[in-house]
């Protein structure tokens, strides 16, 4: 039998075959192939927890290797991969069908068998390598079942473990499937079809229902959310920029399942995934705390963990109160917005993580947040108010789509019971991006906000009135060549929200108004 392991390593990881040397001489466990400190404290885990399980632990000299031998193994699923080995070499499993095996789980001292992160990147990384049967914990089968491949073994014990083993292997077929959608089980994989996607009215999500008036800030979220374009709010506090921002994943669509297998494969690496806990089938809404360091948003650390731009991955980034966040911090942002992905040099090693998310921001007007408020006295100078926008950077604005300022409520708004909710939003959404996706053909970099430029000049072709006064605009505004584009995504995508197959002239003017308000002098009007 051959046993194999998984070692984390960002995205992809390594499969780790698990050698285990079994001679004559002075009695011990030796592990070998650059284990950290948890893996060589799995000798007396093992040791102890094989004993309390009923069997008989080897007195010989043992000597297990984890090859490759240059790879960095860290973590404690390699205990239960290393006790079935030894088992294995010692006779302990006989009669056993399975040539190749993947195991991965943490033992305890009673022989219990207790879940490990990284579950589902194990599962997948093994399929790569032909591997066909996984023994893993019992609280991580449901997310090992999750890409519908493969013979998932899950346990609770060792004893249970090697019995299962020695029984010639017991299959479980993923027969119920890993994408359960009850709506329309049949379409969900390839569609984003609005009577499929109806919000579950049970769920927890939030409702723009609770935010009265702006509805032109929810028109621009609706904006952003049918075509996937990076967005910013920005006004006097208390006037609804982070309620708004919050509810933005309620208008979103269902995941589809490559998203949903990528995003769960990053939360199960970074440890995030609860006991029995399947595919994540909503977009995820990320809001990191101002003083998150850049490992927390970025990614990397000791152990190369996910960052909080992976975890939102096909979901949302909100940082509220940008301007408060560090500077370097958000210029760091610039190269995944562009690329879909982070890349981490560590000690001659080159690890990723995907990164395909929507940013949203938030940001008041000024340092006291007074800045266009009626009745407001705003204590800042223009130097201030200028030094606090330039944290931001001309960089990272520029990739910002939308743009919105925010006025404070009135009360005839904030009394008035009838608001635009969510499932009324959603609908326009959902449309637009089965438009879009019907478009490019590519379930991956299918949105407006991820089209190139051979794109653009593929699907945002504008007639002669409307490219002589999108010229007449950039001349006078002094637009870069990527705001321009900008402007042109935009309007394609609401475009597409009017159900129209060509930009028309009120697309393109809606679509420069939500560009044009890039810095303060909104406010200073």
């Amino acid at each position: 039998m051959d046993v194999f392991c998984y070692a984390p390593a960002g995205f992809d990881g390594h499969i780790v075959h698990v050698e285990v040397d079994i001679r004559r001489g002075i009695p011990g466990l030796e592990i070998v192939g650059l284990p950290d400190n948890a893996v060589r404290e799995s000798r007396e885990r093992v040791r102890v927890a094989t004993t309390n399980s009923g069997y008989k632990f080897p007195r010989d000299r043992i000597l297990v290797n984890l090859a490759p031998a240059d790879v960095r193994k860290e973590g404690s699923s390699f205990d239960l991969p290393i006790a079935i080995a030894i088992l294995a070499a010692a006779g302990n499993i006989a009669g056993q069908r399975a040539n190749r095996i993947l195991a991965v789980g943490e033992l305890q001292l009673s022989g219990e068998v207790r879940g490990v992160r990284g579950v589902l990147a194990a599962v997948s990384a093994g399929l790569d390598h032909e591997i066909d049967d996984f023994v893993v914990p019992e609280v991580n089968v449901a997310e090992a079942e999750a890409l519908g491949a493969g013979h998932i073994i899950g346990v609770g014990t060792l004893r249970q473990c090697v019995e299962t083993l020695c029984g010639a292997l017991r299959r479980v077929a993923c027969e119920r499937g890993a994408w359960n959608d009850p709506s329309d089980r049949t379409k969900k994989e390839t569609e984003v079809g609005v009577e499929n996607e109806a919000i579950d009215r049970n769920s927890s999500v939030l409702d723009f229902r609770d935010l009265r008036g702006q509805n032109p800030l929810k028109r621009a979220l609706v904006i952003a959310a049918a075509g996937r374009h990076h967005v910013m709010a920005f006004g006097p506090p208390g006037s609804g920029k982070t309620m708004a921002a919050q509810r933005l994943p309620s208008i979103l669509p269902f995941l589809r399942k490559e998203e949903s297998i990528e995003l769960t494969r990053i939360h199960s690496l970074a440890g995030l995934l609860g006991a029995n806990e399947g595919l994540i089938k909503r977009p995820s809404l990320r809001i990191p705390h101002h003083s998150a360091t850049p490992e927390g948003i970025i990614g990397g650390g000791k152990s190369i963990r996910p960052g909080e731009i992976s975890l939102a991955h096909h979901g949302i980034l909100l940082l509220d109160e940008a301007p408060e966040f560090k500077k370097n911090l958000l210029q760091c942002l610039r190269e995944p917005i562009e690329s879909g992905r982070v890349d981490l040099a560590r000690a001659g090693s080159v690890y990723w993580f995907p990164a395909r998310f929507q940013l949203v921001l938030t940001a008041n007007p000024c340092p006291c947040g007074n800045l266009g408020r009626d009745n407001g006295v705003c204590i800042c100078t223009r130097f201030e108010v200028q030094k606090y926008w330039k944290r931001l950077g001309g960089a990272l604005l520029d990739r910002i789509d939308i743009r919105v300022p925010v006025k404070p409520v009135s009360s005839e708004d904030l009394l008035d019971p009838i608001s635009l909710s969510s499932e009324q939003m959603r609908g326009d959404v959902c449309r637009a991006r089965e438009v879009q996706l019907k478009r490019s053909g590519d379930g991956v970099k299918g949105y407006n906000a991820d089209m190139n430029t051979g794109d653009i000049a593929r699907f945002c072709g504008l007639d002669r009135q409307c490219a002589g006064k999108l010229s007449e605009i950039v001349r006078k505004m002094s637009l870069s060549s990527r705001a321009c584009h900008s402007i042109l995504k935009v309007a394609r995508t609401i475009a597409d929200i009017e159900k129209s197959d060509c930009i028309l002239k009120d697309h393109l003017y809606e679509a420069v108004g939500l560009r044009r308000y890039g810095d303060t002098n909104f406010f200073w009007n």
